[in-house]
């Protein structure tokens, strides 16, 4: 174990923000100086304004077009999360400040009724979150994500979740009414199997048996669930696949997804460190396959490409996916179709503007 990565972080590292001017460096003159990381930050939860509520998406790759996220920043740590590089927007560094800097959006549960409410407004599914998980230990403290689903009920408003978390359960009275309207989808992100590559890899999500568990829990209520397995990552977690859609099928999951691994901004670096801290046999051939996957590059924002990669080894993970997911899903069981006649504006059904 890295001694620089404090217990229950993703990351030690710190790297540079490429919006700011000046970065931090300690040099450790004749070895006085402290290492930050040998402690570790405590969490600090910042609260922040909101213009809006709603992050609208248009990229095509991406299936819905309107996201909500109540936190940015998250302690869960993955350490190969696309959102760490967002957090520089806000002034941050995208490595252990992602995890220990979370900012909360306290307004949102407001702004959300306000947007519900609007005239103009017209009911499209919303996800929970499209960045950053919803369900990360902040949710307990502030409880937001509650706010919006109980939001969500009241006006009959479609919502799709995706969660690497079992704090979900807290909800799911709330998320069965939903279902019994067809307002909402549940997705599970698992991507590994192994308990010990989630305290390396995932520190501080749920482990994989607690989300099957909850997949078949949530079945059994009448939940809609399904699962992503995000990112894959060749030479770490890919040979899992198949094992992890036989459980998740079995569990009661109506439908599967997936992403490959890719590498923007500062991930490069944090991952190329977290190769090197634990899997320093496999770094240079696991970077090699990355490359391969996004055009030789290990970052990637072409459109298609960036989320399931190009090339002879993208189409063996494709074809290893959808042989997995003919084998052990069950065709019959689909996400059922979302109800919009069910959305009122001020206690009213709108029937006409579905």
């Amino acid at each position: 174990m890295n001694p620089n990565v404090p217990k229950g972080r993703g990351t030690g590292n710190r790297p540079a923000n490429v919006f700011e001017k000046s970065k931090l460096v300690k040099e450790f003159p004749e070895g006085i100086d402290a290492i930050d990381a040998e402690t570790g930050p405590l969490t600090e939860f910042l609260p922040v304004e909101s213009k809006s509520v709603l992050s609208f998406n248009d990229s095509p790759d991406i299936p819905f077009s309107y996201s909500i996220n109540p936190y940015q920043g998250c302690e869960h740590g993955c350490v190969y999360c696309y959102a760490r590089t967002s957090h520089q927007y806000w002034g941050y560094d995208a490595g252990l400040g992602f995890e220990s800097k979370i900012l909360i959006k306290k307004d949102c549960i407001g702004l959300l009724r306000k947007t519900f409410e609007k005239k103009t407004y017209r009911p499209s599914p919303i996800v929970l979150s499209g960045n950053t998980d919803c369900y990360q230990p902040a949710e307990r403290k502030f409880k937001l994500t509650a706010a919006i689903l109980e939001l969500c009920l009241e006006f009959g408003h479609p919502v799709s979740i995706i969660t690497k978390n079992s704090l979900i359960d807290r909800d799911r009275e709330t998320i069965r009414a939903l279902a019994e309207r067809k307002l909402i989808h549940v997705y599970f992100s698992i991507n590994h199997l192994d308990s010990r590559l989630k305290q390396v890899m995932e520190p501080r999500t749920a482990t994989s048996e607690k989300k099957l568990d909850l997949i078949r829990k949530f079945s059994a209520l009448g939940i809609p669930c399904g699962i992503m397995v995000a990112p894959i990552i060749p030479g770490i977690n890919l040979e899992a696949m198949p094992q992890l859609i036989q459980q998740a099928g079995a569990a009661g999951a109506r439908k599967a997804g997936y992403t490959v691994i890719r590498l923007n901004g500062p991930l490069k670096e944090l991952f190329q460190d977290w190769l090197e801290t634990h899997f320093p046999d496999r770094k240079n051939k696991v970077m090699h396959q990355i490359e391969s996957l996004h055009g030789g590059q290990s970052n990637d924002t072409q459109w298609g490409r960036r989320m399931k990669g190009e090339g002879a080894l993208a189409q063996s993970i494709s074809n290893l996916f959808r042989a997995s997911v003919n084998k052990y899903m069950d065709p019959q069981r689909t996400m059922p179709e979302f109800d919009f006649t069910q959305f009122k504006r001020n206690g009213q059904l709108n029937l006409f503007n579905p």
